[in-house]
């Protein structure tokens, strides 16, 4: 049983608003799409792609090993995900295991991937702050479940989920920036960071909200959790 002063609602399934399971899913969706396409271009290179893409799709190209380092333990941590984040307690603790370390890998290679940033350093600030905070909220989530502490384990787990998932978000806002391209003149370059920034910044914002919204609901002591997470 989880101490009185924890947000013991954390340790069951949240009964989050549609609109956010529905925006999990998406982002899920997409984050997979994105690794699949990824890996299709590296196997097999589009002879004659639009220019800013072909562009894009080089960049990745001269690195493809490390891209592959980093994408495939991504691929793996949002097909994990949901086993997290839908399942109780007591079912959740195989997946629980194997995302501890596919995060790690994806962590740390995403620092490696930085070297290589397209946005230049925006994007690299970018990556630099979230990836940060996904490995911290990841060795929290951690330290807690050697503590045998669910409800702030779950807390800072779906926290680290939901940051990640910020790359899938950040797609959308690239198309957005493609898709306006001859009207800014903007070139990926120029843009790639800034999305990085949005589409992160999105996730993370909506999450903590949420996070807060449900404390206030649950009736939990501002003094306790949010101090906590």
């Amino acid at each position: 049983m989880a101490p009185q002063s924890q947000p013991a609602h954390l340790d069951s399934p949240p009964s989050a608003p549609l609109w956010l399971r529905i925006g999990f899913w998406i982002c899920t969706v997409i984050a997979v799409a994105v690794v699949i396409r990824r890996v299709l271009t590296l196997a097999f290179p589009n002879p004659n792609p639009p220019p800013q893409l072909g562009s894009l799709d080089t960049a990745f190209a001269s690195h493809a090993a490390l891209t592959l380092a980093h994408i495939l333990p991504a691929l793996a941590f949002v097909v994990v995900a949901p086993f997290v984040v839908f399942r109780r307690l007591d079912r959740r603790a195989w997946a629980e295991r194997i995302l501890y370390p596919l995060g790690v890998v994806v962590g740390l290679t995403a620092y490696a991937m930085s070297t290589y940033a397209v946005g230049g350093w925006i994007e690299r600030s970018a990556v630099f702050f979230f990836d940060t905070l996904f490995l911290f909220s990841l060795f929290r989530a951690y330290s807690y479940r050697n503590r045998e502490d669910s409800s702030l384990n779950r807390r800072w787990l779906l926290r680290s989920i939901a940051i990640l998932l910020g790359i899938a978000t950040t797609r959308p806002v690239m198309g957005v920036f493609f898709a306006t391209a001859r009207l800014t003149h903007l070139t990926f370059h120029q843009f790639f960071g800034i999305a990085f920034w949005i589409g992160f910044s999105i996730n993370t914002l909506i999450f903590e909200l949420w996070l807060r919204s449900r404390d206030r609901q649950m009736h939990v002591p501002h003094s306790v959790a949010p101090s906590r997470a």
